[in-house]
């Protein structure tokens, strides 16, 4: 707590010292952004600008709704950029070989759910099957090596950045730990056509959140297809295993760009991911906002889980097909290798020679962090949210992790018309 309360006069004194010499004024501005890039690639045009909206609302909301601090702004701006010239490298190599965009992603493998229930563990154990591609932290960063270069430093610059976070943000340590090369969240991906929701995340934009949920994300992820290509290009063929607990509010969009997908929904008591995800928002905002407010984070967070729980409820209830594997954290947890065995056996999947040994060694090289948050610091009730997933919880028939529910005598009784 001492040293939170240090960081944070630091930012204090750090932003008034840049508004004192004007660095504040920093203007993000999307067209100046790209014509920069433009001309850092040697090119005139992009082959699809269509991401050009979605970049100004971005920026714009950024001005009028995030209360950027200095590192802030600066932090948006290399960001837009490094998207941008990701973008203009993809156009570069596409016109060297057309024949990129032939690739097959086939049967590609989804995990989503609630937040903050074992999805990132389950990523990552699916990924030490040698059989499976997963996209990396580094090369959802750079997917492609800086070719002034000889030697691909891409990955230690990477680390490197994320160390450089890791001091502004200690908490992710236990709250989120990655590295370089840990498999990453398909919410980098989308983002750099500026379509995601990762940037609620991070940043306070209402209204860039509303005109996402209006929106769609069909665009984005004809992109996240479009990236993958490029990276199973370089990388050979694999069977992709994607993780982003926000693909759930994405389904039509990857039932249109991926036909043949096939879907794991993570389930956990709502107390408990709401409580965590809420947290993890908080510290993701605090490096770049002057001031960060908790009950908005709960409101928002709280509205994200309810729609998943929703949008999960429906897709059982129509999934005839067995597109779908439902995991419960608690039985993830137990026997997290049993699990991984009984999703493969759903989708018919062969485990790879070699599988199980990769698998077992990265669960005995885990340091576990017990994450424990107080769901009335973000001003949100637990009796209320307890009646709210009622259905969600019967449902799916939870193990519930609060006594509250039993106190509440909600699960497993009948629900008024």
């Amino acid at each position: 707590m001492k040293k939170a309360l240090i960081r944070m006069r630091f930012y204090r004194v750090l932003n008034g010292m840049a508004d004192s010499i004007g660095l504040r004024s920093l203007k993000l501005d999307a067209d100046a952004l790209a014509a920069r890039a433009l001309r850092a690639a040697g090119r005139t045009r992009f082959h699809d600008a269509a991401f050009m909206g979605p970049l100004r609302l971005l920026l714009q909301c950024y001005e009028r709704e995030a209360d950027l601090n200095v590192f802030g702004r600066y932090a948006a701006k290399w960001d837009a950029l490094r998207c941008l010239a990701n973008v203009l490298r993809f156009d570069m190599e596409e016109e060297r070989n057309p024949a990129l965009l032939q690739e097959r992603i086939e049967e590609p493998l989804f995990v989503t759910g609630m937040p903050r229930a074992g999805t990132t563990l389950l990523h990552a154990l699916l990924a030490e099957d040698p059989a499976a591609l997963a996209p990396r932290c580094w090369e959802t960063i750079s997917p492609y090596p800086d070719a002034a270069n000889r030697r691909d430093r891409r990955q230690r610059l990477v680390e490197s950045q994320l160390r450089m976070f890791q001091r502004l943000a200690p908490e992710m340590a236990t709250l989120h730990p990655i590295t370089a090369d840990a498999p990453q969240e398909c919410t980098e991906i989308t983002a750099q056509v500026f379509q995601s929701i990762r940037y609620e995340a991070t940043h306070h934009v209402p209204s860039y959140k509303k005109w996402l949920d209006g929106t769609g994300h069909l665009a984005a992820y004809r992109f996240h297809k479009r990236f993958l290509q490029h990276l199973q290009h370089q990388r050979g063929k694999g069977r992709w295993v994607l993780k982003c607990p926000d693909h759930v509010h994405a389904l039509d969009a990857i039932d249109a760009v991926y036909p043949d997908s096939r879907l794991v929904f993570v389930h956990r008591d709502p107390l408990r991911v709401i409580a965590s995800a809420a947290k993890l928002t908080e510290v993701l905002r605090r490096p770049f906002s002057r001031a960060v407010n908790r009950a908005e984070i709960g409101k928002q967070v709280l509205g994200r889980v309810a729609e998943a729980a929703g949008i999960m409820e429906k897709r059982a209830d129509n999934d005839a097909a067995g597109r779908i594997f439902h995991l419960h954290y608690s039985k993830f947890a137990a026997d997290p290798f049993g699990a991984v065995e009984a999703l493969y056996r759903h989708f018919g999947i062969a485990l790879s020679a070699g599988a199980g040994a990769r698998m077992g060694a990265y669960l005995a090289g885990l340091t576990r962090h017990r994450n424990t948050h107080n769901l009335e610091e973000f001003g949100l009730d637990p009796e209320k949210i307890c009646v709210q997933f009622r259905s969600y919880m019967n449902r799916f028939e939870i193990q519930p992790e609060f006594a509250i529910w039993k106190d509440m005598q909600l699960l497993h009784a009948p629900i008024a018309a």
